[in-house]
């Protein structure tokens, strides 16, 4: 398909002729981009005034879609509505279009050959006999086109044609801002979504994990005609259930689950509590730093780290002791969650709840401007081990 079209001379008319340039336009389109105005409102409103400097019977305006394989047709003045609706997406490298797309340079024709072919219709040829590319371009990128249809040759001055050129970089620059603007929203929710995944997953997922455990349980002791028993794991169920209800409305309405307001040290021993009980492991809580204060953001986080990995001890593990320390490494914060049981799970069953979940062990050590290793412990089991910088003055006496 060809794209290399030749450029062919602009006569210029007499000074004072009809095709005098407007400079204004591009102080009206600088202050339309800083007043935030709609990008394609804008490139609708200056197509017309364009088209009036270049004596242009009709015109259209076109950004690249964001696959890059067409040029969007977003506005037009003139043209015939059934040519409008055949012209609504072109292919980059079609014609003059793509000959101004590979250039990125101002091309002006007078062969409207492929455009009477993809039209199948008289205009191009007879109402239409010139066409004219103004590229929207930012460092060489062409993000969209001004195209202008003529009945004749136009006679363009000098002035008007480094207008034009000076008008599509403008354009081109605030075209590449919107893709920014729209890849950092895009990027924006990618992490809103995540974080709420991982919220629900560490809050809601593993209260319902104790509850499926503790079903069993209340089931046997049914059988068994425990009428305490049952009563007591019934007790279990609703409580974290109630729990489980409690933070999925926390997690909506914030994307977060709450911190325990008494305090980082204070929501780890009650989750040793809740595991001790839960699974019958004895765990030893070593705090080598009981000044420890950190951000409740960062708490969060910590907290996180080490109910996912004692949820994975009570499902995984098969463990009988568990050890959790918190210490202080060459001023790092350094935790570690260690079991005799089973040891590290294999590597592949990548998309299972267990990967899953440290992944999202990752994410939040990560978060907190530190690193998360998993491997196996001396002496048999498996060893999860947070480290992350801390601020001197966040540890202290209590």
């Amino acid at each position: 398909m060809r794209t290399d079209w030749p450029e062919q001379k602009v006569d210029l008319p007499p000074p004072g002729g009809r095709h005098a340039p407007d400079a204004g336009i591009l102080a009206e389109i600088t202050a339309g981009l800083a007043a935030g105005t709609d990008l394609h409102g804008l490139l609708e409103r200056f197509l017309a005034p364009i088209m009036r400097m270049a004596g242009a019977r009709a015109g259209a305006v076109r950004v690249l879609s964001a696959a890059g394989d067409h040029l969007q047709m977003i506005s037009e003045v003139g043209l015939p509505e059934h040519v409008a609706s055949a012209e609504r997406a072109v292919d980059p490298a079609c014609g003059m279009c793509g000959s101004a797309f590979t250039r990125g340079t101002i091309v002006s024709a007078g062969e409207v050959g492929h455009c009477a072919r993809r039209n199948d219709d008289s205009y191009f040829g007879q109402e239409c006999r010139h066409l004219m590319a103004v590229p929207l371009t930012y460092r060489g990128r062409v993000l969209g086109l001004y195209n202008l249809f003529f009945d004749a040759p136009p006679a363009v001055a000098a002035e008007p044609m480094a207008l034009f050129k000076s008008i599509g970089e403008l354009l081109g620059l605030a075209l590449h801002n919107a893709l920014l603007e729209h890849d950092t929203l895009r990027a924006a929710v990618l992490t809103e979504r995540q974080a709420m995944a991982a919220e629900v997953h560490d809050s809601i997922a593993q209260t319902l994990a104790f509850v499926k455990m503790r079903m069993p349980l209340l089931q046997e002791a049914i059988s068994r005609h425990d009428e305490a028993g049952a009563l007591k794991y019934c007790a279990d169920v609703r409580q974290a259930v109630s729990s489980a209800h409690s933070n999925l409305r926390e997690v909506l309405a914030h994307f977060r689950a709450p911190m325990d307001p008494l305090g980082l040290k204070h929501a780890l021993r009650s989750s040793i509590a809740a595991f001790c009980e839960l699974t019958q492991v004895e765990l030893a809580f070593d705090d080598q730093v009981p000044g420890l204060h950190l951000p409740v953001a960062q708490e969060l986080q910590v907290l996180r780290i080490v109910q996912e990995a004692l949820a994975n001890i009570a499902k995984h593990a098969r463990a009988g002791r568990a050890w959790l320390t918190i210490a202080r490494l060459h001023g790092d914060i350094d935790v570690v969650v260690e079991d005799d049981g089973a040891g590290v799970a294999p590597a592949d069953g990548q998309g299972d709840a267990a990967h899953y979940g440290l992944d999202i062990m990752r994410q939040r050590a990560v978060s907190l401007g530190g690193t998360l290793d998993v491997g196996a412990r001396a002496g048999g089991g498996t060893r999860v081990r947070l480290r992350f910088p801390s601020e001197p003055d966040r540890v202290g006496a209590p």
